[in-house]
């Protein structure tokens, strides 16, 4: 307990030296300017030392009190000749001394609060000085830069705050590390922002510490040993009862333990270390062992990461051509100069990749400029081409195609072609059916319109249309006779005179109403301007059927109905924000549902069991909600242009024709991306069409073909549809690149009928 002692009082000196020498570093901003203007009533001060640098290293504490004065003295020489009790009193004595002269200089307050401290018990006296450290700031252990955006740094004791000090820029760092002298002894207080000037004690501790010495320089660190505990063993137990029965009854953990390495040692697997020492001394008898770094060319090379590994064949050895000093016959004429020269930038075999030359001397060839590239040639072939053996995959090409129903199963279909409908003068881009299947409407680049008796084949009548027909429409309902067409800019709105009489005049009554012009007034400007409703009362169109035409801004590409038939929508591919248009039949009105461009739009239709408009751009597919007026899906069809659309008649599934002879079947309730593609043509997709009862669908191409797939859709949304190939037919002939155009299916039997650039329109059943 001595050196303990010993050890606290010079840290406590030291401590005390520390709070002398640096008294004005320490201080914060507040409490320096407090000291600067109330010097007089300072009541600590700070003494002078009275003995010699040589005799003692100690400074002593000067506290002076308002009504006595005390020295207290404590030299080195009278503290190591004094015994351990008066040692210790010493030590009380400092630390008495240290604390209060710490309390004055941190915290400066007025006569009554000193004396009151004076008398207070020294926390102290014991000897325990671990948390004698001057803390200032009470913020505790947590991150400072937490004030880097305050003007302060803390708290003290008394709840104040602790203002940050003015730190200068860069060029004040600069001008003092010039001028000020201390300046590589100054450190910074992180917790009160201060600059601490160390003193020569501090410097050589620091030193010490870095050293990995005592801090202390006079602690012996090899004094004599005092043995706190006996070593002697005492003859009689410190306890009263007696040992237990596992303390000398061998362990049984320790017995199986010493049975394993026994039975090792028999089976070899563990070696005594007797064996171990005749080991080494063979192998040290028996020398070093070469042994060939690549092996040798009769054994295998082995590879971990390949399995069945063949060796890479060897390099082929140099020859005569490849020697310094070749033979005449080796080295390259003239004419076999110019032939190298004539192959060298060939990719082929060549015989030789270089020119043999001679050299009178080993020590004259040069450098071989191609070296690294060939050795780097070589290491990609061994490393990035390795050869094995494989097994020979004896797989069929039947077993690769998927496990598809027989088509006689999937009956009935569409086989044969039954009819041939000839009248049109140039190409048919357009047909469809009227609702009852009796009629056939087309339209051709003839600029006229085609009603057709679909049983037999004759024209019932020829509508002129003044333009080239691109799309026509049946209106869904069974009460009027109404066909819709698009011809250029124009959609006419015809009354085809077939079918039953009295739908033909309901027909007329309805599209003879002229609205007031109240209905008219309300349409807004823009509107106007892209749709204008003209009705025809009388006149050479009257008499032919044709009774209203709606004129567009731009040429109209598609007409296509809603399942209402007082609703139907117009595409206009060059109208940007006014290409989709939405008519009205019986108001005679017409809107505009997009403000925004939203592409080169290729074809709309309406959803067959919701209100929800259908809008196909040149590569995406967006469904509108047409009641709360918003795009509830789009469709990413990754292909480079969409022709056509088709969505099948329970709504939950659509066919896509592109361009870029995909076929693309979209299931709406999966993904927004294709559950299947199909590449069944080998050019440009027309048209796709879905048959109203029965599971299937259609395409047409440019290459000449119509095929018919099976496309089944079952209720159970766990089971994904089933698509099948069924039938191919090739009868409509090219014409100008174009072959077959529109595709229409019979909506009650399994029939379909094309339209072709041959200006005919075929029926297969």
């Amino acid at each position: 307990m001595k050196r303990r002692h010993s050890k606290s009082s010079k840290s406590d000196e030291l401590h005390s030296e520390l709070v002398q020498d640096d008294e004005e570093p320490n201080l914060l901003c507040a409490i320096n300017e407090s000291d600067s203007n109330s010097e007089d009533e300072e009541e600590v001060e700070i003494g002078e030392v009275e003995d010699d640098e040589e005799d003692s290293s100690e400074d002593e504490d000067i506290v002076e009190d308002s009504s006595e004065s005390e020295e207290i003295e404590d030299n080195e020489d009278s503290s190591q000749s004094s015994d351990d009790g008066d040692k210790i009193e010493g030590v009380d004595d400092e630390n008495k001394c240290v604390s209060t002269s710490k309390k004055a200089v941190d915290t400066p307050m007025d006569e009554t609060k000193q004396l009151n401290s004076a008398t207070e018990v020294d926390e102290y006296a014991t000897g325990d000085t671990s948390d004698e450290e001057d803390i200032r700031n009470t913020v505790g252990n947590i991150p400072l830069n937490w004030y880097d955006d305050h003007e302060h740094i803390g708290y003290d004791w008394e709840g104040k705050k602790i203002i940050k000090c003015n730190q200068g820029d860069q060029l004040d760092y600069f001008l003092k590390q010039m001028e000020d002298p201390n300046f590589w002894r100054t450190v910074k207080d992180t917790q009160t922002g201060q600059d601490i000037v160390l003193s020569d004690k501090d410097i050589e501790l620091i030193k010490r510490i870095g050293a990995h010495k005592i801090p202390d320089k006079e602690y012996d660190e090899y004094a004599p040993w005092i043995e706190w505990f006996t070593s002697e063993v005492m003859e009689m137990p410190l306890r009263k009862f007696p040992e237990h029965k596992r303390s000398f009854v061998p362990s049984r953990d320790e017995m199986k333990r010493v049975s394993k390495y026994v039975y090792a040692l028999k089976m070899g697997w563990m070696k005594s270390r007797r064996a171990m020492k005749a080991k080494r001394k063979a192998e040290r008898e028996k020398g070093p062992q070469f042994y060939m770094l690549w092996k040798s060319d009769d054994v295998a090379e082995e590879m971990r990461r390949i399995q069945n590994h063949i060796p890479a064949p060897k390099r082929p050895l140099p020859g005569h051509n490849e020697s310094y000093n070749p033979p005449e016959e080796y080295l390259f004429n003239e004419r076999e100069m110019k032939k190298w020269e004539k192959e060298r930038k060939s990719l082929g075999n060549k015989k030789l990749h270089f020119v043999p030359q001679k050299y009178n001397a080993l020590r004259e060839v040069p450098a071989y400029k191609r070296l690294i590239r060939e050795r780097f040639l070589r290491c990609l072939d061994l490393y990035m081409c390795p050869r094995a053996v494989k097994m020979r995959l004896t797989i069929e090409p039947e077993d690769l195609l998927p496990q598809l129903p027989d088509p006689k199963n999937l009956q009935p279909f569409p086989t044969t072609m039954s009819v041939v409908y000839r009248g049109h003068k140039d190409m048919v881009r357009s047909i469809a059916v009227n609702v009852t299947g009796q009629y056939l409407a087309s339209v051709s680049d003839d600029e006229t319109l085609k009603i057709w008796e679909v049983n037999t084949g004759r024209c019932l009548n020829t509508v002129p249309l003044g333009g080239i027909g691109r799309c026509v429409v049946w209106c869904p309902s069974t009460r009027i006779t109404l066909v819709a067409v698009a011809a250029d800019k124009k959609v006419l709105l015809i009354n085809p005179k077939v079918g039953d009489n009295l739908a033909q005049s309901k027909t007329d009554r309805l599209l003879g109403l002229v609205p007031p012009e109240e209905v008219t007034k309300i349409t807004s400007e823009r509107v106007r301007t892209a749709v204008n409703w003209e009705h025809v009362l009388s006149g050479e169109q009257y008499d032919v059927g044709v009774r209203i035409i709606i004129n567009h801004f731009k040429e109209v590409k598609q007409v296509a109905f809603h399942s209402g038939a007082n609703y139907f929508v117009s595409v206009l591919p060059e109208g940007q924000n006014r290409a989709v248009i939405v008519h009205q039949l019986t108001r005679r009105t017409s809107q505009l549902p997009f403000s925004k461009p939203r592409g080169l739009v290729q074809a709309a239709l309406f959803h067959p069991t919701k209100p929800r408009l259908i809008v196909a751009t040149q590569r995406h597919i967006r469904i509108y909600d047409l009641v709360n007026q918003e795009m509830v899906q789009k469709l990413m069809s990754n292909s480079k242009w969409i022709s056509s659309i088709a969505i099948h008649p329970a709504g939950d599934n659509m066919l896509v024709g592109t361009y870029d002879k995909k076929l693309l079947w979209f299931d709406l309730d999966l993904s927004c991306k294709p559950y299947k593609s199909l590449a069944l043509h080998s050019q440009a997709i027309r048209g796709v069409a879905y048959h109203k009862r029965y599971p299937l669908f259609a395409s047409t191409s440019d290459d000449e073909s119509v095929i018919v797939s099976h496309g089944m859709v079952y209720s159970d949304l766990l089971q994904n549809p089933l698509i099948v190939p069924l039938k191919r037919f090739s009868n409509h002939e090219k014409f100008n690149d174009f072959s077959v155009f529109d595709v229409v299916f019979h909506p009650y039997q399994p029939w379909v009928f094309t339209s072709g650039a041959d200006a005919t329109i075929r029926l297969y059943s």
